[in-house]
């Protein structure tokens, strides 16, 4: 047998996009997309984005170009991610929730060509393009038509914009023979960690990880074939944690929703008779929190991904009793999804009482089918901590899903992608007896709110830009709504005690200059922070104050002295 092995025949490169060919064959006539009274059929969703692809190309857009999307979950958002690759380009979707100055940054880092902008960011991108260097050449604005949504913004682009649409038909050709990969190594997605300014971390995805990635989420849910999705999670969210392409395999009814209201939610799961949905647990929080007057009675099981925070047991135990069929995951935006999930070991675990069943799920749980090996190790050793639950270490995971790198970043790819064949999360958790993984802590402090990493570091360097400001750290705080939200711990400069420096004032300074979600909800004003011997901040005292202070409930700033 040492002659056999790869051959022309089994090496070619494992891509997604083929997903979408399969599917208007095999699903043809069966919608594939639903928004407001829009309904397009696998058949007509595949030569749309072949339509996309070749309009692309007219455009001169080449292999391994940046195409950016700046999108709510409507219906073009889905087709970039199929069309924008289709075309050899690579996808790079970015947070609408993100200011014009962090989008500028993250539009130079990427080298992007061509960015297609929702009407209702049309501002913002304006603003991001301003703020680019004079010799760095601008991306080409497309913008995408909404007319759900004349009064937010007008439907209709100026005479002689090529929108979207006008691009599909006017330059898109349905029978274009998509651009195939040369290899499955090629870059396919690049997704940003955060919203940083200072040293932004793109993370490369390719082809063959988003293959793997897709298969195996579907697999481990147990998605059958022709669900109803609806789309609760943005799909700049690491991509919707690949369920873009993988509903093309089931045949899905894809049911877009720009925005997440609980009223609206109930009404269209019962509308559309939706069986499946993912969501941070923020908005699991929002349905088993919704005032009966929006409640509706669900049409059959509803089946809910929860990732992208660790969930508290309260709240998995209410969206349960809600009659919601909640599963626990965990990836990152390195992983391309989710590849950690918290695998539900039936009769065993069905017997027990209601609250210890949410204590349970809300672990991370094991290593999915497709990831290769997920371990807890001693930051100093690299050897495995003891399975006790209580012994903490650093996730580390391997397998196809993990990231190529970080574009023009090799320290940064060097730090997490080590020597010894491991991805470094940077999450710090304990493996417990029965080999599931909790996750108990963030060795970078990253606080998320609604599923959004907010990067404590950047948090506290314009905190302390303030002229009144002498330190500040940021810790996350529970929140009753967003899961957590930025606890600001600051002291004032000598001078500047004697003056009436409030919360909103520190509130409003931080939200002029970063994303609003990321200013600190919870201002609190300290002599002095506490520290070590060597004068470094101890966070760990200040977490344990902000978690002593309860959750936030309403959506104000609270400002608070100690």
């Amino acid at each position: 047998m040492d002659k056999l092995g790869c051959n022309a025949a089994n090496s070619c490169p494992l891509t997604p996009l083929g997903f979408l060919e399969r599917a208007a064959t095999v699903f043809g006539d069966c919608p594939s997309i639903v928004y407001h009274d829009t309904v397009f059929t696998w058949s007509q969703t595949f030569r749309r984005c072949l339509r996309l692809a070749s309009a692309l190309v007219s455009l001169g857009i080449l292999r391994r170009d940046v195409v950016s999307v700046l999108l709510p979950n409507v219906p073009a958002m889905y087709e970039a991610h199929f069309g924008v690759p289709m075309s050899g380009a690579v996808l790079n979707t970015m947070n609408t929730r993100l200011d014009a100055r962090t989008v500028s940054v993250l539009l130079r880092h990427s080298g992007s060509k061509l960015v297609f902008v929702d009407p209702a960011s049309l501002p913002l991108i304006r603003d991001a393009l301003r703020l680019l260097p004079p010799d760095h050449e601008p991306p080409r604005v497309i913008p995408v038509e909404d007319p759900h949504e004349t009064t937010a913004f007008p439907a209709a682009a100026p005479a002689g914009t090529l929108t979207y649409e006008r691009l599909l038909e006017e330059r898109g050709d349905p029978g274009f023979a998509w651009v195939r990969p040369a290899s499955e190594w090629d870059p396919m997605v690049l997704n940003y960690t955060s919203g940083t300014t200072s040293a932004p971390k793109g993370v490369v995805h390719c082809h063959r990880a988003i293959f793997l990635v897709t298969l195996d989420s579907l697999v481990e849910w147990a998605v059958p074939p022709r669900p109803t999705y609806l789309w609760t999670l943005p799909m700049f969210h690491t991509n919707g944690w690949s369920f873009p392409w993988g509903m093309a395999v089931v045949g899905a009814t894809n049911v877009c929703l720009r925005r997440v209201d609980p009223g609206e939610v109930y009404a269209i799961i019962a509308r559309h008779g939706v069986t499946h949905l993912c969501g941070a647990p923020v908005v699991l929080n929002m349905l088993a929190n919704a005032p009966e007057a929006v409640r509706r009675p669900l049409p059959g099981k509803v089946r809910i991904l929860t990732a992208g925070a660790p969930p508290p047991a309260a709240v998995l135990h209410r969206t349960d009793a809600a009659g919601f069929e909640v599963s626990h995951g965990y990836g990152l935006t390195e992983t391309a999804g989710v590849v950690v999930t918290c695998a539900w070991k039936g009769d065993q675990w069905d017997r027990l009482p209601a609250t210890e069943r949410a204590r349970l799920k809300a672990r991370q749980g094991v290593r999915t089918p497709g990831t290769a090996e997920l371990d807890v190790v001693d930051g100093d050793t690299g050897r495995s901590v003891p399975r006790d639950g209580a012994t903490m270490g650093e996730v580390v995971i391997r397998g196809g899903c993990v990231t190529v790198g970080y574009l023009n970043n090799d320290e940064a790819t060097r730090a997490a992608i080590r020597a010894d064949g491991w991805f470094y999360t940077g999450d710090v958790g304990v493996m417990h007896p029965d080999g599931y993984l909790e996750i108990r802590d963030r060795s970078k402090d990253v606080i998320i709110s609604g599923g959004e990493n907010i990067s404590s570091v950047e948090l506290e360097s314009v905190l302390c830009g303030h002229p009144a400001v002498n330190e500040a750290a940021a810790v996350a705080r529970p929140d009753e709504f967003w899961g957590e939200t930025p606890c600001a711990f600051v002291s004032l400069r000598e001078g500047a005690a004697g003056r009436a420096v409030t919360s909103e004032e520190i509130v409003a300074w931080c939200r002029e200059r970063m994303p609003h979600y990321m200013a600190p909800k919870t201002v609190v004003f300290m002599a002095e922070l506490p520290k070590t011997s060597t004068g470094k901040v101890q966070k760990y005292v200040l977490r344990d104050l902000a978690k002593k202070m309860g959750p936030t409930t309403g959506r104000g700033s609270i400002t608070s002295k100690m």
